[in-house]
């Protein structure tokens, strides 16, 4: 597997989107277990959480205890696997995503997601969304704080524009490391993110990469082109479309999300397709 860099870390150039496996439409904990050896089995590094991802009410925290239990099962260390973890959202039980960003409440996540990852400091911490109730500085001021106080070894933002984007690197006093944007063939809005993210060798993590659960089975019909190049080289459109992503910047890191063995198995390896420029083109124009 390849690798790329968030701050200080080599991780693998795929990484795991770990949602699926606790929210709805979850598979039972044996099959979430199963896909989480999976990946790291074909060398994937970087594994995505966030304490809202979950389904019902009371179980926050379902999904950093599902991947902590995984790795604890393999006897996998920190320094092995990048966990990233976010806060920021919150789902009450009914289906909804609600936003909370005030200090205290990030304070208070991240120390309560250390406890359920069973690190003494989470690896990646990101800011998940911002809350338009609270100035975004002032959420950022409590990731500056969460770093100062080594709680966290490295901090993120998700779901920020370019503006955000500088906003948050001048609160960390430069200590920015990765963004975390919607971004695939379906939605390109976020491409001025990935090229800033390029230009000041930040990580660029797309989530959905492969046009989101409800969607990735239209990847082939949606955009054609893709499945045209998937043709031309024998593998799967999925791959094809993370190795296109992976070639549009060295900072970029897909992190499809996946609840079945082989889904991940295939994702991962997209790190080993190589695109032509010919097909490059034809793929940004689709």
């Amino acid at each position: 597997m390849h690798e790329r860099k968030i701050g200080n870390r080599l991780v693998s150039a795929i990484g795991l989107g770990a949602m699926p496996m606790s929210i709805e439409g979850r598979p039972e904990p044996e099959r979430a277990i199963a896909t989480i050896n999976a990946a790291l089995d074909a060398g994937i590094t970087l594994i995505d959480t966030a304490n809202s991802y979950h389904r019902d009410a009371g179980e926050e925290g379902h999904n950093e205890e599902l991947v902590a239990r995984a790795l604890r099962a393999r006897g996998v260390s920190d320094d092995e696997v990048l966990v990233a973890t976010k806060g920021g959202t919150q789902r009450p039980g009914d289906g909804s995503w609600t936003k909370n960003g005030r200090p205290e409440r990030l304070k208070q996540a991240a120390k309560d997601s250390a406890r359920r990852l069973g690190v003494e400091a989470i690896g990646l911490y990101q800011f998940h969304r911002p809350d338009p109730e609270v100035p975004f500085a002032e959420s950022m001021g409590a990731i500056a704080e969460l770093l100062d106080e080594g709680v966290i070894q490295m901090a993120g933002v998700s779901n920020t524009d370019v503006a955000q984007i500088n906003e948050a690197n001048d609160v960390l006093d430069g200590r920015l490391v990765s963004v975390q944007n919607q971004f695939s063939p379906r939605f390109r809005s976020s491409h001025d993110e990935l090229e800033h993210c390029a230009r000041l060798g930040i990580a660029f993590l797309p989530w959905s990469p492969l046009g989101g659960i409800a969607k990735a089975a239209e990847l082939g019909s949606q955009h054609r082109a893709f499945a045209d190049v998937a043709g031309e080289l024998g593998v799967s459109v999925y791959q094809v479309t993370l190795a296109w992503e992976l070639a549009l910047a060295d900072v970029v890191i897909p992190i499809p999300g996946a609840s079945r063995p082989e889904s991940i198995v295939d994702s991962a390896g997209a790190a080993e397709v190589r695109l032509s420029e010919e097909q490059m083109a034809r793929l940004s124009a689709s």
